[in-house]
């Protein structure tokens, strides 16, 4: 299946799985269309209210080739109430996005952007898309994970989030911070649709933690967003950290920087002194 299919396919996955989400309830054409015996909207409610047709949105759900307007996606993207990264996302899959792919996925990078983050006092990390965390400094090693016991293969931080029993003891706000890794993660798996090792990640991923196959089948998607990272260092005891992510690193849009700052008026930084001594 070429890649392009893959994507249509990916699109109509997504939309049945908003269409389920929502709860008849609160849609006022509840009833229309007869004895409801699964959860969410049927397709018909729908179609009716994106003002398309049934045969067309089926043909759409189902992952058929059929051309799709931006008025019309935005039509169903109201329809099915979708947040405003759903909505974004949505758009990327039906090529009304804007965003390109003028770089191939990065997997090293320039000697200069390990010094940049070697000089922060603070956890820093730069990674691509996939989340295979391509540079550390001292303190990510010290604060997230010890990087430097990690084989390179295994740096990749949706992996460590649900397979690093460490981790997962220490960071308090485990769930928040699943969730949202989940969620940026499955947004470019979409947008990445045909991707062998996109594919090959998730299978193994699903075979290793039961608690990804259930998120992955949730289908949520988030993107990039300010974050708190809440962590019972073994030493220094709790830290409060806000993740800032900065994208489009000199302009490759497949590497970002993430940055563990400590949120204002906490004693976390004065913490990360006595760590860094």
């Amino acid at each position: 299946m070429s890649s392009e299919n893959q994507k249509i396919k990916v699109l109509g996955d997504f939309l049945k799985s908003r269409r389920e989400r929502i709860k008849p309830d609160h849609v006022s054409i509840v009833g229309r269309f007869g004895t409801r015996r699964t959860p969410g909207l049927r397709r018909e409610e729908v179609a009716h209210l994106a003002g398309v047709s049934i045969t067309w949105y089926t043909w759409l759900e189902q992952g058929r080739a059929v051309t799709a307007s931006r008025e019309v996606i935005e039509s169903i993207s109201k329809a099915l109430e979708l947040t405003s990264d759903e909505h974004l996302h949505l758009l990327r899959l039906a090529n009304y996005g804007g965003d390109g792919d003028s770089y191939p996925n990065a997997k090293e990078i320039d000697p200069e952007l390990q010094n940049i983050i070697d000089q922060l006092n603070y956890p820093a990390i730069i990674a691509n898309n996939r989340t295979e965390v391509l540079a550390y400094n001292r303190m990510a090693s010290e604060i997230i994970v010890d990087f430097d016991a990690i084989p390179v293969e295994k740096r990749v931080m949706t992996h460590l989030i649900f397979t690093d029993p460490n981790l997962r003891k220490q960071l308090v706000n485990w769930k928040e911070f699943a969730d949202f890794t989940l969620g940026v993660f499955r947004m470019y798996f979409d947008q990445k649709a045909g991707d062998l090792w996109y594919e090959e990640f998730v299978r193994r991923m699903c075979e290793e933690s039961e608690e990804f196959l259930t998120l992955w089948r949730l289908h949520d998607v988030h993107l990039k967003k300010a974050i708190h990272y809440t962590f019972d260092h073994l030493v220094a005891g709790r830290l409060f950290f806000q993740l800032n992510t900065f994208s489009n690193i000199n302009g490759n849009e497949n590497l970002h920087c993430c940055v563990f700052t400590p949120i204002a008026g906490t004693d976390t930084e004065q913490k990360l002194v006595h760590i860094r001594k």
